[in-house]
Formats: C-alpha cells, sequence, structure tokens
C-alpha cells in the first residue's frame, strides 16, 4: 500500500512540490481543472519518465503494488485502436473451483501477513545493526584515529573515512600476528619511515688511535735524561743540576774558544772533551727520541682533531644523521683540551729532557669517540637497509602500528564483534525464514495462477460490461469478442463497429466499465489475483448526472471491499474536480462523520504553482455552497481576484435564494462611499456586462483590497440581519462574547 507520494519539479509543481503524508485505504483528493491532478495519476502510471525523476512514492514495507491508473491517457491508450484488450475473470469455474481458488487466496493472504511480520522484525533487527555499527565507527574514529591521527596518519592511508577505517581496524583484528611494539619504538620508525622517504646516508670513517697511544705511552717521558757520570764535570753538573742549562749552552761555544757563559777565553780543548764526554751518543739519542715522538705526536693529534672537527661540522648539516652530534661535540671538546695540555708537557719535555713528564691520556676521550662512531654506523647500516627496503618497512610498520591499536582498543572490539555476531546469526534465521516464507508464498502463487487458468475467460467480462450498459440505458451498442483472440470490440446492433460514432459521454462510461472490469481481473491469466491498487482521475466527465451517481455507486461497491479487505484491491486514491460527485463518493452514511480508513485532501493552484492541503478524516467538501466558504476561511487563497470572486459567487447564492434584496438594496446598506464603491465592486459581477473598466481599476489599486472586501462582504450579512449565517458558516461561535464589549460591559457597570 502506498504511504506517500512527493511530486516536484514537473508541470505546475515547483522545486518544494507537495507532498501526500498518510495516506490510508480510501484517499479523496478534491482540486479544480489544471491544478495538477493528472500529473499525480500520470506519475502513479509510469514513474520512470525522466519528467518524473524528482518525484517519489513510499510503499509500506517497501512492497508494491501493480498500480491501475485511470484518466484520460487511459481512454486513449485502450480506445483507439478499433478493439480492446481482454480482461480475464473466473468465468467457467463451478462453485467447487471458485472455493479452491478462494480459499488457497485466503491462504497466501495469511502467508503473505506471516512474510510482512518477519519482515518487519528482519528490517528491526537490521537497523539495530546497523545502529551497533555506526555507533562502533563513530567511536573507533574519536577514540582512536583523531587520537594517532598526527603521529601515524600514514599508516592509515586507505581508511581514511569513518566507514573504511572501522573496517579496518576489524580486518586487523582478526589478522594481525605483528610482535607488539611500543608507542615510543613506532613513533621513532615512524620520523623515518612516514613522510619524506629518506635518502641513504654514508657511514663514518673508523677512528684508529693505536700510535696515538703508543707515542703516549713511551716510558722516554718519564726518563731523566741526563749526561755520562764518570766524567770530571759530571759532579759539579749534576750537583747544580745543571744538565739542561749546560746542553742548551754547548751550543754557544765559539771557535775562539770564548764561554757563552762569563765570555771569557776560558774553554781548553780539554773541557770540551769533558763536555762531549758527559753528553755522549746515549744522551743525544734520547734528546732525538724526544723531538722525534713529539713531532710526531703533535702531527697525529692534529690531523686526528682536524679530521673530527670536520666530521662534526658535516654531520650536523645533514638532517637526518645518525650521530649523536651533542655528546660527540662533548668528547671532540675535552680531546682537544688533553692535547693542549699535552703539548705544553712535549715542550717542557723537549727543553728540559731531565725532566720527568707524564702526559695526560687521551685514551678513553678517543674510546669514546670511536664507540660513539660505531654505534653511528650500526644506526646508519639499519637507516640504509630501511631505505633499500622502504616499501617492505613501510608495510611493516603499519602493521606494527595497527597491532598496537588493535590491542589497545582490545576491549571494544571484543564487545562489538560478539554484539555484531550475535544480531547476525539472529539476523541469518530471520532471513532463511522469511526466504522460505517468500518460497511458499511463490510456490502457493503459482499454484493459484495455475488453478486460475483452467478456469478464466474474457466471456464474463463482455457479459457485466453489456448488463451495465443496458441497465443504464445505453442500448444502441456492446462490446462482442474480436476476431483476434482475446480482445474486444464496440459494435452496433447491426454488427459494424461502433467506436467511432459514440459520444463523447458514451466512450467515457464504457472505458471506466472497462477499467473497472480490469481491476477485478487483470490483462493475462497469470495476473487475474493479483493485489492491486486503484488511481482514478475524474472518471465522470461528459457524463450526465445520472450516469454520475451510477459511477460513484460502483466507486463505491469498490471502496466497501477495500475498507473489509475482500478482494484483491487494496488501496484506492480518487482524483476529482467535481464537488457533487466527490459528495456522493465519498458519504458513508446518514450516522458516521469519520472513518478510520479514509482520509482527504484539497489540491489548489497559487501564483502558478500548485500546493495541497490535508483534512485527514475530515470531509472537506459538503456542497459546492459550503466549498466556497471552506476556500474564504482558508489561509492558502491568497489571490485577491479569487478572494473577490468567491465572495460574488456566495453573495450571488445566498441573496438570490431569498430572492429578497436587489444590488441596489445591498449597495445602500453602506453609509460610507468607499464601502458603497467596494459592495458595488462585489455584486456587480452577478449581472453579466454591469462592470466597468473604472470599477476594475479602482479595486485592483487598492493596497488593502482583500481586507477592504472581508470587511464590507460581512457588513453585508450584518447589516441585511443575517449575521448569524455568516458566523455559522465562518465557524464563528457567537457564544463568544468579543474582548471589547466585554471591557465595555465592564467599564458601563
Amino acid at each position: 500500500m502506498l504511504e506517500k507520494i512527493e511530486i516536484k519539479k514537473v508541470a505546475s509543481f515547483n522545486d518544494t512540490g507537495i507532498q501526500i503524508n498518510g495516506l490510508k485505504k480510501v484517499n479523496f483528493i478534491y482540486g479544480a481543472n489544471g491544478c495538477g491532478k493528472t500529473t499525480i495519476s500520470n506519475y502513479l502510471h509510469n514513474n520512470s519518465e525522466d519528467k518524473f525523476q524528482n518525484c517519489t512514492t513510499n510503499w509500506k514495507n517497501t512492497q508494491a503494488l501493480k498500480t491501475l491508473v485511470y484518466n484520460k491517457e487511459f481512454r486513449e491508450r485502450n480506445f483507439g485502436k478499433g478493439k480492446i484488450g481482454g480482461v480475464f475473470t473466473l468465468g467457467e469455474a463451478t462453485t467447487e473451483q471458485i472455493a479452491t481458488i478462494n480459499e488457497k487466496v485466503e491462504e497466501l493472504k495469511i502467508i503473505k501477513a506471516d512474510g510482512v511480520k518477519k519482515r518487519e522484525t528482519l528490517n528491526t533487527q537490521i537497523q539495530k545493526k546497523e545502529t551497533l555499527e555506526n555507533n562502533f565507527k563513530e567511536t573507533s574514529w574519536t577514540k582512536i584515529y583523531k587520537k594517532y591521527e598526527t603521529v601515524f596518519k600514514e599508516a592509515f592511508t586507505g581508511s581514511l573515512q569513518k566507514e573504511s577505517f572501522k573496517n579496518k581496524l576489524l580486518s586487523e583484528f582478526s589478522t594481525n600476528t605483528k610482535k607488539l611494539e611500543t608507542f615510543d619504538e613506532l613513533t621513532e620508525k615512524a620520523k623515518t619511515i612516514f613522510g619524506k622517504v629518506p635518502q641513504s646516508i654514508a657511514p663514518i670513517n673508523a677512528i684508529t688511535f693505536d700510535k696515538i697511544i703508543e707515542i703516549e705511552s713511551d716510558p722516554i717521558w718519564k726518563k731523566i735524561i741526563v749526561g755520562k757520570a764518570d766524567v770530571d764535570i759530571a759532579k759539579l753538573i749534576q750537583k747544580l743540576n745543571l744538565n739542561d742549562w749546560v746542553n742548551q749552552g754547548r751550543n754557544y761555544i765559539q771557535e775562539d774558544n770564548t764561554c757563552p757563559f762569563c765570555q771569557q777565553k776560558t774553554i781548553t780543548d780539554d773541557f770540551k772533551k769533558q763536555l762531549e764526554d758527559y753528553f755522549d751518543e746515549t744522551y743525544l739519542s734520547d734528546l732525538n727520541t724526544i723531538k722525534t715522538l713529539k713531532e710526531e705526536y703533535n702531527s697525529l693529534m692534529n690531523n686526528f682533531v682536524n679530521e673530527l672537527n670536520n666530521l662534526e661540522t658535516n654531520q650536523k648539516s645533514i638532517p637526518e644523521t645518525k650521530l649523536k652530534t651533542d655528546r660527540f661535540s662533548a668528547y671532540l671538546k675535552t680531546l682537544i683540551n688533553h692535547n693542549t695540555v699535552n703539548g705544553e708537557y712535549l715542550n717542557n719535555k723537549t727543553k728540559e729532557p731531565s725532566r720527568s713528564i707524564e702526559l695526560v691520556s687521551v685514551k678513553e676521550q678517543l674510546a669514546l669517540i670511536s664507540e660513539l662512531i660505531t654505534n653511528t654506523n650500526e644506526e646508519i647500516i639499519k637507516h640504509n637497509k630501511i631505505v633499500a627496503n622502504f616499501t617492505t618497512e613501510k608495510i611493516s610498520l603499519t602493521q606494527s602500528i595497527w597491532k598496537y591499536i588493535i590491542e589497545e582498543s582490545r576491549t571494544d572490539v571484543v564487545k562489538f564483534n560478539a554484539d555484531n555476531n550475535g544480531l547476525q546469526t539472529g539476523n541469518t534465521a530471520l532471513q532463511g525464514q522469511l526466504t522460505a516464507k517468500l518460497k511458499e508464498f511463490s510456490d502457493l502463487d503459482i499454484a493459484i495462477k495455475n488453478l486460475s487458468k483452467n478456469v478464466t475467460s474474457i466471456q464474463p467480462t463482455i457479459n457485466e460490461i453489456n448488463r451495465l450498459l443496458k441497465s443504464y440505458g445505453f442500448l444502441s451498442f456492446k462490446i462482442e469478442p474480436s476476431l483476434e483472440e482475446g480482445f474486444y470490440q464496440i459494435q452496433r446492433e447491426d454488427g459494424t463497429i461502433a467506436e467511432a460514432t459514440l459520444s463523447e459521454g458514451e466512450i467515457t462510461f464504457i472505458t471506466f466499465l472497462y477499467y473497472l472490469q480490469l481491476a477485478k481481473g487483470g490483462s493475462l491469466v497469470e495476473n487475474v489475483n493479483d493485489e492491486r491498487i486503484l488511481v482514478i482521475d475524474d472518471p465522470i466527465s461528459s457524463l450526465d448526472s445520472n450516469v454520475l451517481f451510477v459511477v460513484s455507486t460502483l466507486i463505491k461497491d469498490i471502496i466497501k471491499s477495500i475498507k473489509s479487505d475482500t478482494g484483491n484491491i487494496k488501496q484506492i486514491i480518487l482524483l476529482t474536480h467535481n464537488v457533487y460527485f466527490h459528495k456522493e463518493v465519498s458519504f458513508i452514511d446518514g450516522r458516521t462523520k469519520f472513518c478510520k480508513e479514509t482520509n482527504f485532501w484539497i489540491l489548489r493552484k497559487n501564483d502558478k504553482f500548485t500546493n495541497i492541503q490535508t483534512f485527514i478524516m475530515e470531509n472537506p467538501i459538503k456542497s459546492s455552497y459550503e466549498l466556497l466558504w471552506q476556500e474564504l476561511k482558508s489561509e492558502n487563497v491568497k489571490s485577491s481576484i479569487t478572494i473577490q470572486n468567491i465572495m460574488r459567487r456566495i453573495i450571488e447564492n445566498y441573496f438570490k435564494l431569498l430572492g429578497k434584496y436587489g444590488d441596489d438594496d445591498l449597495i445602500q446598506k453602506f453609509t460610507t462611499k468607499e464601502e458603497q464603491e467596494i459592495c458595488s465592486s462585489l455584486i456587480s459581477w452577478i449581472n453579466d456586462g454591469s462592470h466597468s473598466i473604472n470599477d476594475d481599476l479602482f479595486v485592483e489599486l487598492q493596497d488593502r483590497t482583500i481586507e477592504n472586501y472581508k470587511k464590507v462582504f460581512k457588513d453585508i450579512f450584518k447589516l441585511t440581519n443575517h449575521e448569524g449565517h455568516f458566523n455559522m458558516m465562518m465557524g464563528i461561535s457567537e457564544l463568544i462574547q468579543p474582548v471589547e464589549e466585554i471591557i465595555s460591559s465592564i467599564q458601563n457597570n
């Protein structure tokens, strides 16, 4: 059954359009010609046309039923080719056969109702499952994605939407077997692997400092280097500790034997001989050793420090450096300080060989620097391996990150999986039951169609249509089977084809009779018993008033069967512009005012566009005169021309009925010139040609036209002593005393 119809962006329906909500089994839509009734019926007949692409329908339980539409296009489709498609009904069946079919049809209804309940239950469970999944999706997005978006976003590539992220989380929970790592470990790896593609880093040359340590450990530095002890002058030199002073002075002895110290010619050959013997080859060898080792040490250390300084500068320029430059700089600074101190010691030893010195050991600092370089190279090797296997490493890190995430959210995921699996198991069971029920329905439906094939015929339709034609005075033609099997044709009594000579009213009536038979039967044997809904659009155009009564009676019979849920017609939507037909076909009985299976609407066209007003169960159409008052009270009527015309028609109907007041009588009831002119403009249309162009201009140029009309309109009834009728028709209770009168009464008393 249809529950809602939305029509927009077609014909007189604008972008907002209309919504016909709350459709019941029986639905009446009243509207004047041109307000969109046929557009609605055409849409329900064929909603696949491009012009209806913005229109929609909602079916109860999403089960669409066959929709049979009667309108002008129906007649053109079925009565323009000289022959009419046959309608199959249960014609040649015995009482027992019909009873069997009816019994199975009732059984089919029970199966369908059971299937509907199961579908509703399944839909409820599906909705619960969707809600569970949506809640989990939102929770996962908020608690996990948003938390780690900054540091691990690249690991979420391909899962940057809520739905895909949820699915990825569940998938990883089931399949991820990576070893769990800490957040800090993952973050550190992410710095290398995520973001900018890393580049290879050249390893740092290892340092060797064995020679430096060897020189630093040489015993020469602690050795007290003095001359030969058995020389005569040895005792004096050693007693005065003048070894270094005398040794340095030897270089200044001149050829003329002048003493470099006292500048006297006191140097003898013997003295020279004793000096040479004292500072023998051993002494000179030690001095040479000191000089050589000092120069080598200084050279090695200076080169070493320069190399380390360059290394420091180079590594600081590499953004991805693996060297701990702060620590390296500290070690290097200490090494340079040690080297400076050792340089002073070596200079002293060179000047004073007899002095014992102990160099500051640089072994520890060099070892620390060497270890730091070794560790750095190990990190560089790891880094370069990552670069060489970047894709593999990236995949591995991504999996490790997801492992960390799923472990953190394990409680939530486990609970979701348990709840979701429970719902899925239940849904699968319900779906299985529904599938079985659908199979049962299909099998029984096929059985009914097979039974119907043997007992259906188009002849009962022929007999019924001809009976109705004869009953209602259409005696000059009838329908007969066509020469082509499964079709009808309309014939005169003499056997000639009558279609071309039928009047508009005759065609309309026979068309509608054919439609009613089609509604009860089927155009094919297989669909005789199919459930359906009827959409009837103005079935009484061009019909006499007596035939109008016949049509309304036939439709009321269908409405009765729909309300009692008998037969295969489940819903009807009736659209009409005829007040009398609407009132007749919607009449229930003299005692029942409302029916819970029936709803009413009125279509109106204002400012070129159609809108709709719902009245739910209250029938808004009483009579044409009551309809005028209904329109006058409606807030949807805003055109001054429409208001004026409604008021004119009410005045014409009511005061002509009384036969007591003429036009001048009504006009003279007013005392002011303006009110008389407005009243004149209202009633001047009563007599054809009684108004002039000046009247139109006067009325149309007033800014407060509608309010003035309403005031004068009410005063017409008030001044003629018919205010009670006005209040009754406008729904104003005379028992409610106006506020102004209450205040005035209080003040007077």
